[in-house]
Order: structure tokens, then sequence, then C-alpha cells
């Protein structure tokens, strides 16, 4: 798996890039498909939703490494296939969702590149959402070098 990442944490924004070795397509497929999602971004298998289109709506439970479970819902906010995915995650006390944007983006010999950027309310929310930020593409990075392996 050849994966570069950097990271820009300017205010309470945060932006990820990192290159994969997996066309768009592929990488779109996980990001948007339950059983892919699941398997890679540490869901309780069966519990992801997706209905993928702008006002759809997501949910899914999520595993911690210590064991526990914690549900997760929201919509899409905007949805380019292969190109960018804006989700909206609920957060308790808000009104508005807390937004995620996902931009792929085709490279040369059949790689994407990934820019993920959120923007928070506290620098402690930033830290926190970055974190699991980079843990998903962590995980999605493993899956689809696995799925290329095998």
């Amino acid at each position: 798996m050849s994966t570069t990442q950097t990271a820009a944490t300017t205010g309470f924004s945060y932006t990820l890039r990192r290159t994969l070795d997996a066309p768009a397509a592929a990488v779109w497929q996980a990001w948007t498909s339950p059983d892919s999602y699941a398997r890679w971004a540490h869901a309780v298998p069966g519990s992801v939703e997706m209905d993928v289109r702008a006002g759809g709506k997501w949910r899914a439970t999520m595993l911690t490494p210590d064991g526990g479970s914690f549900p997760l819902t929201g919509c899409y906010l905007e949805v380019a296939e292969n190109r960018r995915l804006v989700t909206g995650m609920d957060v308790p006390g808000r009104p508005e969702p807390a937004a995620m944007s996902l931009e792929l983006t085709e490279r040369e010999g059949n790689r994407t590149e990934i820019v993920l950027r959120q923007t928070c309310e506290t620098a402690e929310e930033r830290d926190m959402a970055e974190q699991g930020s980079t843990m998903l593409l962590d995980g999605l990075g493993a899956f689809l070098a696995g799925e290329r392996d095998s």
C-alpha cells in the first residue's frame, strides 16, 4: 500500500490529504457500500444503512478500541459519484449537522488522492474529529490494499 498523508489544521478546521493505490471508483464504492464501510470503518456488522443521495440518511454503530460501541446518524448533504461526498453527522444539542467533505481526485498510476475537510466548533472537537478521520483513512487504506491483493 502506498499512502502519503499531510494534515493542515487552522482554527477549528482540519484538512487531511492521502493518496491511495486504488482508482476513485473503488474508493467511492468502499465509502458508500454499507458492507464494505462496516468492514474498514470498524462498524458493527449489519448496523450500517446508507441512502447515498443528497438528502438521504445514514446510520452506523461504531466500535471503539476498548470494545464499546456508539451509534451515529446523519445525512448526505452533497453527492457527486466518484468525486465528492459531503456528509452531515447529527450532534446532540445542535440544530445543524456537523459537515465533513470528502473529495476524490484520480492520479496517475490508478491512484486516488483523498482530501477530507471538516470545521468544528471547538479545538477539542476538531482534535477528536481529526483523530477519528485519520483512523478512518487508515482503515480505508488497509481495506483497499487487501482488496487489491486478494
